[in-house]
């Protein structure tokens, strides 16, 4: 009995929650066609994509739950600086974080309670579902994050190639800026990103060596800090960025084809604990087994 009253709850809560979702979306999508009605004679807006159409939705369903974890302005600062190395710079998303930290427990432990996990150990099952699910944002974030920077330090070479190139036909530094950001916006986005916001900035009236460590800090890349160095030298000495940037290219280069040459050259040492632990234990059965069997059988007739 008290299986199917806490398989009815989950289901309800399920079901609500999809009724929620989509309740949402269509008030989000009647809320657009209201607004491009309304102003025609205006700039056409911003399509709704997919992407931010459920970015929409996690904002409208973790508001409930975005206030309840206690937090401190340091730790505000932190979470919005991690949020923007992960790509997450709207002023919502720390709010939808904390929202997270409070509903996904919240999932887990309805999880256990469905699947009835819980029989095994309540006190530990319960704890277990709380913990993980109130750091389960902190590691999605973290693998975020390094994702995120893998893809700025593999796409930096080829837009400093294509910096260079603009430098070398004639354009400033600023439009160089620009043009690479158009030019990458489908092959490498992450970067295309953070060189178009870093041109919005320098539009906006910031100095272009301020806005370059504006982008190595909000970045947290090594190679980037690189590149700003580069061109803070350049501005000192008066000198030019081609070349410069030309250099720092190929290095980035060979480093790549470095880190991928060791990570090569620790395939073999990484395979000993797979092949000890799974894969030779079962070429002993295999081998072994039947001479055992045999000598058991033998040591069994003569003495047994």
């Amino acid at each position: 009995m008290g299986f199917a009253v806490l398989a009815f709850l989950a289901s309800f809560l399920l079901m609500t929650s999809l009724g929620t979702l989509l309740f949402y979306r269509h008030a989000a999508l009647r809320k657009r066609r209201l607004m491009q009605t309304v102003s025609a004679s205006a700039e056409p807006a911003i399509p709704l994509t997919p992407k931010l159409a459920v970015r929409s939705i996690l904002e409208d369903l973790m508001k409930p739950f975005q206030n309840l974890v206690p937090r401190s302005p340091e730790e505000v600062s932190t979470i919005g600086k991690r949020l923007s190395r992960a790509g997450f710079r709207e002023k919502s998303c720390v709010n939808t974080f904390y929202g997270a930290k409070v509903l996904v427990p919240v999932v887990l432990c309805l999880l256990a309670t469905v699947t009835g996990a819980y029989t095994l150990s309540p006190l530990f099952i319960y704890a277990t579902a709380a913990g993980l699910g109130f750091l389960a944002p902190d590691f999605w974030l973290g693998n975020r994050i390094s994702n995120r920077q893998l893809e700025l330090r593999l796409g930096l070479p080829d837009a400093l190639d294509l910096m260079v190139i603009c430098v070398d036909a004639g354009l400033s530094v600023d439009k160089a800026t620009m043009r690479t950001a158009e030019e990458l916006r489908k092959s490498q986005p992450a970067i295309a990103d953070e060189l178009n916001l870093l041109y919005l900035e320098q539009r906006a009236g910031c100095p272009r060596i301020e806005a370059w460590k504006r982008m190595a800090d909000r970045t947290g890349v090594e190679a980037i800090q690189s590149v700003a160095s580069i061109l803070i030298q350049a501005d000192k000495f008066g000198t030019g960025v081609g070349k410069p940037l030309r250099i720092h290219s190929e290095v980035m280069r060979t480093n790549r084809r470095q880190d991928a040459e060791e990570q090569a050259a620790k395939t073999a040492a990484k395979l000993v604990f797979p092949l000890v632990l799974f894969i030779f234990p079962s070429l002993f059965a295999v081998t072994l087994g039947p001479s055992v069997i045999v000598m058991m059988q033998s040591f069994k007739q003569y003495f047994g």
